[in-house]
Order: structure tokens, then sequence, then C-alpha cells
């Protein structure tokens, strides 16, 4: 089946608004991409972002959503509150969160449920550590990850995207390679296909430094439909050629 290609470039904790809009611009002014592309921004720039990409088919969302829609729930913010602004995804269970945050899968779950039900794709990130890689565990993590995901979506688990994400490749210059990417992609898709009869058209992006020099081998491989970019999406040429390889 053909699916659309997708890359996502996730800023982090990065940016401020003059070197947002020379990005952006520069993003914009090379469009079009044979691809779909989108970015997410830290939060304060959401607005901003969303005003400078009207119009554009370069699509925008945020790092992290809230489980909850509203309360007590100090420095939170709602999926709700994201989908006033027309945002498009929002990255949910990624590692540095899971790592730094103590995100377990039910909370992951929990917020991928959250942004569907705003209208909001939820890209799911699942990945395993370098230990676990070493000690054969990969499957087993990956599976345990999204299947709090599918249990807690049910008949909406096709609705959403995901990302795999090796741990030990992130920020690190180690990438999987092609072969090993593509072995846990297939593993990803035939656990959506056990559940959900859209799973041959739900996009699997790749997550785990990826650059303009390896991107087209990745994107080559048939359960790869893109890109979840990290320190690339900040360098607007590094980002242009990767979507470029996607198309």
């Amino acid at each position: 089946m053909s699916r659309r290609a997708l890359v996502v470039g996730n800023w982090k904790l990065n940016g401020s608004r003059s070197a947002n809009a020379q990005l952006l611009a520069a993003v914009l002014q090379a469009r079009p991409f044979g691809c779909d592309a989108a970015v997410c921004v830290p939060f304060p720039y959401l607005p901003e972002t969303a005003v400078t990409l009207a119009g554009s088919d370069l699509r925008w969302g945020a790092q992290d959503c809230s489980a909850h829609d509203s309360g007590a729930y100090t420095g939170e913010v709602s999926a709700a509150m994201l989908a006033e602004f027309g945002c498009r995804y929002a990255i949910v269970g990624h590692s540095e969160r899971r790592a730094l945050h103590g995100e377990t899968d039910q909370l992951v779950a929990d917020k991928a449920r959250a942004a569907l039900a705003h209208g909001i794709t939820p890209s799911v990130c699942v990945g395993e550590t370098r230990e676990q890689r070493e000690a054969g565990q990969t499957d087993a993590v990956v599976k345990r990850q999204l299947s709090a995901v599918i249990h807690a979506l049910a008949h909406c688990a096709g609705e959403i995207v995901v990302a795999y994400e090796p741990v030990w490749a992130i920020g690190t210059g180690l990438t999987a390679t092609p072969e090993q990417a593509q072995a846990v992609h297939a593993l990803l898709r035939a656990q959506l296909r056990a559940a959900t009869a859209r799973a041959d058209a739900m996009t699997l992006l790749y997550g785990g430094s990826v650059k303009p020099d390896n991107a087209a081998a990745l994107f080559a491989q048939p359960d790869i439909d893109g890109g979840l970019i990290g320190g690339a999406s900040l360098k607007a040429a590094d980002f242009i050629a990767i979507c470029r390889a996607a198309g």
C-alpha cells in the first residue's frame, strides 16, 4: 500500500522568536516537498507558529500534551487548549519524557487518548535503550509500549502516528541501520494489524539521529514512512534535505 511520507521536526527545548522566524521562512520558501511536513515547537511559540504557517501546507504541533482536560495541574497544557490554535500533532511518550519525567506506558496512552479526543493526531514514541537492545529485549519493550496505547484507544488505534526512536540513537550520532530500523517497524506494523484494519495505511516514523546523508536509505524501507527529526530540524538546510529525501 502506498503511504504518503511524513517528516516531523521536534525542536525540543530550543528556539527564539528571531531564530524561529528565519527557520520557518526558509522551510516555507523551499516548499513544496513530495511529503507532508510538520514542526513541533515549544509551547510559548505555538501561537506565533500558527500565524506564520497559516495558509501553508506546513503543519505544526506540540511536543507534549496533558492527559487531563482541565483542573489543578499546574504547568500542564491540555489538548483542548492546543486544539484552539489549530494544533495538528502532539508528540507523546518521547523517550526524554519517559526517562526524565517518569512517564509510564499508561500515562502515554492516556495522553494519546486525550489528543485524539480533541482532533489532534498523537505521534506515539516507542523505543528501547542500549542496555535493552544488547539484552535482546527490543521486541518486547516496543510491543509493551505500543500495547498500552492500543488497549487505551481500542477502535481508534488506527488514527495515531507511531514513531520508533531507539533511545541509544537519539542525539548520540548513532543511527540504527536501515535494516535494524525496518525490522522494528515491521514488528510494530504486524502488532497494529492485529488491532486495526487501518494498520497498512498508518504512518510509522523513524527517529534517531536522522540526517540528510542517511535519510534516503532509511525512508526507502518498506515500513518506514518518514521521520521524527530532532537536531537536524533546527537547521533549515538539513530539514529541507530530509523532507526532500522523503518525497
